[in-house]
């Protein structure tokens, strides 16, 4: 049964989080899957890459919900690069098809929080390439897996537009729990916005944990590297 504190009038206030001690802070360090490598962002080696996988999107969808971009050339992006996604919070990785070397997109780890336990994932940007592909799930994977196995983190967040369909159910697919929304939160690019929040928190982590290694498994796909089940089927196990 859980220990819950109580109050001077014996009310529970909380449930105990006995000798809990402050994470540590994610390292600046690759992770390595077998489809991806996410590389600590380096805006020299990733923006020629990161400008063309991007430039694929012509009609730009993939900057909708982002408070930058796009861009026009690489050497823009090179400089965006430089003043965003080189600091600790943001700790911005690079996507890394290990199969061509190419950057494919870009993912962070933010509000870090480690005397809590908390972190949030976010500046998610995937190339169309990327999209809806094994390499974008196992890269979000591995970054679950440093957040929970490695750090030990306690909960981890998932903040997006409300009007942002396809982020929102990225997030469920992924096993994140919606809890909720937050009206007005911000603003960007001249446009209200509503940030609906999701998480996963340490308790979820090992079923989850099973459900993604059993999906990523190989067998899991065929010839034409098409999924033999969905990740939702071994969730539900």
């Amino acid at each position: 049964m859980t220990d819950f504190a109580t109050n001077q009038l014996g009310q529970p206030i909380g449930f105990a989080v006995p000798n809990w001690k402050p994470v540590p802070r994610p390292p600046k360090m690759s992770m390595e899957g077998r489809l991806v490598r996410l590389e600590v962002a380096n805006p020299m080696m990733h923006a020629p890459d990161l400008f063309e996988a991007f430039a694929a999107d012509r009609e730009n969808r993939i900057w909708t919900y982002l408070p930058y971009g796009p861009f026009a050339s690489a050497a823009e992006v090179e400089i965006w690069m430089h003043e965003t996604c080189t600091g600790d919070d943001p700790m911005f990785f690079t996507i890394i098809e290990r199969a061509t070397s190419r950057a494919l997109g870009l993912t962070s780890f933010l509000r870090i929080e480690p005397k809590v336990g908390v972190i949030e994932v976010g500046h998610i940007n995937f190339a169309p390439v990327l999209q809806r592909t094994p390499h974008g799930t196992e890269a979000m994977f591995l970054m679950m897996c440093r957040v929970f196995d490695e750090l030990g983190y306690r909960r981890y967040e998932w903040k997006c537009d409300a009007l942002n369909a396809p982020s929102y159910r990225a997030a469920e697919r992924l096993g994140f729990v919606y809890e909720g929304t937050f009206r007005q939160a911000t603003m960007y690019k001249g446009r209200n916005r509503d940030t609906s929040w999701y998480a996963i928190i340490d308790k979820d982590w090992p079923a989850l944990k099973e459900a993604y290694e059993a999906w990523l498994n190989p067998d899991n796909f065929d010839a034409d590297g098409e999924q033999r089940k969905k990740l939702s089927a071994f969730r539900r196990k």
